[in-house]
């Protein structure tokens, strides 16, 4: 039998472990960011044209390389941050697997210009597909430039499957933030196209903060910070009113090394339980020194995965560091132990004098003559009048009275599928409670449909309509609003533009980072107009890492779900029977698009089993 396992060709190799590390623009400018950082620099400007598929370019003030370094930075496994076994598990360097700059050459066209500190030239190299074209000596400041053009070249395939310019910006600009707030002591820009995005500099991790997210964090921000000997935890976390429907702003930096972990997150969330609106998460920045040895990071080639010798530690360590933050800054409640805490006595229920029910038969007017019963509300006798006496006679009556009274219009019948063929009339007359439900009687019992379930439903169909056709209506607001929101919300909102003009937003560029709104779809009520647009990015996002949905469909969804949560309070009769009426001739008129019920329906026996009868 011939030999058929052979070694792979350099070139080939590369290009295996490119598909690793370099995955998308973003992966590139992780690497060479965190290069930077390496090598000391105090200034680091990232220069981005095309969403990073033209040029990648990162310019440093750091230490430099000389000619021979220049060249094998390009080599697989060529690396400065580790040289023994046991350098391996002490590191402190953000990059040491030595295969970044090899991959990034396997499949882009990279020209480096380096020069080390206290020498007079320095070298410019020319790399393409890991072949050197060319080196030469260049005149230049101390410091890197490293400049990567025309990526996944000759991957024809992956650069295909590369996403749309501002999507693969969206990720270039979350690589830069995590780089930035790991690093608040260096000075960071960012340009794209030749327009300045970010302009970072120095200072402390507060300062930071709001420059990345804005004038508003600095209200939000609760310093945190516990030290132990085994573990140190600083940064700061949001106020529980802060925070938002979705899971971007949660940073967590191990040796300064940005991390994910859900186990930690887990730890942070319940710090804070009992204090977050619901489906809400907090907003922290939080940084934890540890003894190197005592963490795993070479776990994928991303270096996002870690791994700890003793995680419970750590997992007691960050939430008491947070609830005591939470404390410090009076924002978890104390407990009050010189307070009588026992239970106060149940006492008997006592009913209003005008709910007094009179049930001797000289008062009880026959069947024959009791009027036609109005559907039961909780209100006193004397503010229902005359029509309404029915609901305070005894209940073997109102039962003769109903059942004689019947309407004939049916909302449906027991043959039929209320989820598919109900149709409401004007038979039965809808009720709202507690301005959450709507009450409808219905032959085989009793209905029940939750308002903003049921105009989340409606909206939705609406809005999916309105995308597919390019029809939404819109109203003009009588002041614009200016709506000032973070690089990477800006980038969204700038590549779901179509998309916003189809439902009815009519907005324009106005500055840095910055919109002007002049209209917004018609039926959304006049209220912070900035509110619901942050709010409908937010859970935009949010469906975009839980789903699998098009576009289209998670815009249609995320509108659905904030509007609704406006279109709240008390509804006059006819607006109820039109939210029903509406609901029943929705497609799926029995969930909203998340899957939570819209309405439930109570039969008859399940009302009398309530009362064991």
């Amino acid at each position: 039998m011939a030999d058929i396992i052979r070694l792979l060709p350099e070139h080939l190799a590369n290009q295996i472990a490119a598909g690793e590390v370099v995955q998308r623009p973003a992966s590139v400018v992780k690497e060479l960011l965190e290069n930077s950082v390496d090598a000391q620099s105090t200034s680091v400007q990232l220069i981005i044209k095309d969403a990073g598929k033209q040029l990648i370019q990162v310019v440093d003030d750091g230490i430099g390389m000389s000619e021979t370094d220049a060249r094998m930075c390009f080599e697989r496994h060529a690396t400065s941050k580790i040289k023994t076994t046991e350098d391996l598990f002490r590191i402190k360097t953000m990059g040491f697997r030595g295969e970044a700059m090899a991959s990034i050459a396997a499949v882009a066209q990279v020209e480096m210009k380096t020069r080390a500190r206290g020498t007079e030239l320095g070298t410019c190299l020319s790399v393409e597909a890991n072949e050197v074209v060319k080196q030469e000596p260049v005149a230049m400041s101390e410091g890197t430039i490293i400049s990567v053009k025309n990526l996944f070249f000759n991957v024809p395939a992956r650069r295909n499957f590369l996403k749309s310019n501002p999507v693969e910006m969206r990720h270039i600009l979350d690589e830069f933030q995590r780089v930035a707030l790991a690093n608040p002591e260096i000075a960071f820009t960012l340009y794209q196209n030749e327009v300045e995005v970010m302009n970072l500099p120095a200072g402390k991790l507060s300062q930071r903060i709001v420059s990345i997210f804005g004038r508003e964090y600095k209200e939000q921000m609760a310093s945190c910070e516990e030290t132990t000997p085994f573990l140190t935890v600083r940064g700061y976390i949001g106020k529980p009113e802060y925070a938002k429907k979705s899971r971007g702003e949660q940073f967590f930096f191990v040796n300064n090394r940005y991390i994910k972990s859900q186990y930690l997150n887990h730890a942070v969330l319940t710090a804070f339980e009992g204090l977050l609106p619901k489906d809400s998460f907090p907003f922290y920045v939080l940084f934890l020194e540890i003894a190197p040895e005592t963490i795993d990071i070479n776990v994928h080639p991303t270096k996002t995965e870690i791994k700890f010798e003793d995680e419970k530690t750590v997992y007691a360590i960050v939430r008491a560091a947070v609830k005591q933050s939470l404390g410090l800054h009076n924002i978890a409640p104390s407990l009050d132990f010189g307070a009588d805490v026992n239970y106060i006595p149940l006492q008997p229920m006592k009913f209003p004098a005008s709910m007094d029910f009179d049930t001797s038969p000289a008062k009880a007017p026959s069947a024959s003559s009791a009027p036609a019963p109005r559907p039961t509300t909780y209100a006193s006798k004397a503010t229902m009048g005359d029509r309404d006496e029915s609901f305070f006679k005894p209940a073997a009556l109102r039962e003769i009275s109903r059942t004689e009274n019947q309407p004939e219009n049916r909302l449906f019948t027991e043959e039929e599928n209320p989820a598919v063929s109900v149709s409401v009339t004007g038979g039965s007359k809808t009720l709202q409670l507690h301005q959450k439900y709507l009450m409808v009687q219905v032959k085989s019992g009793l209905l029940m449909v939750d308002q903003q379930a049921a105009q989340e439903r409606i909206l939705f169909e609406k809005y999916s309509q309105a995308l597919g056709k390019r029809s939404g209506a819109s109203q003009q607001l009588l002041f614009p609003q200016t709506v000032h929101l973070s690089p990477a919300d800006y980038s969204l909102i700038m590549e779901l533009a179509e998309e916003f003009n189809a439902l009815g937003f009519v907005f324009s560029e106005f500055g840095q980072n910055t919109i002007v709104v002049n209209g917004i779809p018609a039926e959304v009520p006049l209220r912070d107009e900035r509110e619901l647009i942050e709010g409908l990015l937010e859970q935009y996002k949010n469906n975009l890492s839980s789903l699998k949905v098009d576009r289209q469909e998670n815009l249609a969804r995320a509108m659905a779900k904030r509007v609704a949560s406006r279109l709240t309070g008390r509804l006059s009769d006819q607006e109820m029977n039109a939210l029903v009426d509406q609901l029943f001739a929705c497609q799926v008129p029995n969930y909203t698009p998340s899957g939570q019920k819209t309405l439930v329906i109570l039969q008859m026996e399940q009302l009398q089993d309530l009362f064991l009868k």
